[in-house]
């Protein structure tokens, strides 16, 4: 960003960075060796769906690309719509890189497809120590991950400290968002 756009307030955003998404790979050694955080073997790619026939046929030929590695490797596939108007598409595995991989894939058919700009998140399931549920959400209009971390109870309250602690120590093994006003809280997580 130059002088110019600073004094005329224009800025300019990062594009999508899919292949940032593959970074959870190799940061998830450090998950389960430091952070002690487990998979749960579920993902999910979540994004605003279009009722056109062309949306509608790129997306049953992602999900059923996806369902047939699925099959060859036991994984499986679904998707809900949520009270807020957003569908998840839901992979289900026991190998950690095959939910990486499989939500690239369906996010690369869309993004492919001129529908990208619909694609708000992709949400990986873990679980703690003691079993409570640790979220790492990726943004792709923004390129970067960020934990989310629901207090046990029910309430909608999130365990900022708990977070902010995650963060700190995934270190420089994933792109972080720094603007912690960006890091979404998702309710009724279906994962």
């Amino acid at each position: 960003m130059g002088f110019l756009d600073v004094i005329l307030g224009r800025r300019k955003l990062e594009g999508p960075a899919p292949d940032r998404l593959f970074a959870l790979t190799t940061a998830y050694v450090t998950m389960e060796t430091e952070l002690e955080l487990r998979s749960r073997g579920a993902a999910a790619i979540v994004f605003q769906p279009l009722e056109t026939s062309d949306f509608n046929q790129i997306v049953q030929e992602a999900e059923e690309v996806v369902r047939g590695l699925g099959d060859e490797a036991g994984g499986k596939i679904d998707s809900t719509d949520d009270p807020y108007g957003f569908r998840w598409v839901i992979v289900r595995d026991s190998d950690f890189e095959d939910l990486v991989v499989a939500l690239n894939g369906l996010s690369t058919s869309l993004e492919s497809g001129g529908y990208g700009e619909r694609i708000l998140c992709a949400v990986f399931a873990f679980e703690d120590a003691r079993g409570r549920p640790v979220y790492w959400i990726y943004n792709y209009k923004r390129g970067k991950f960020h934990p989310f971390v629901p207090m046990s109870g029910g309430a909608e309250e999130r365990d900022n400290e708990r977070e902010l602690r995650l963060r700190a120590q995934i270190g420089s093994e994933l792109p972080v968002e720094p603007e912690l006003e960006r890091w979404l809280a998702l309710w009724g997580i279906p994962i």
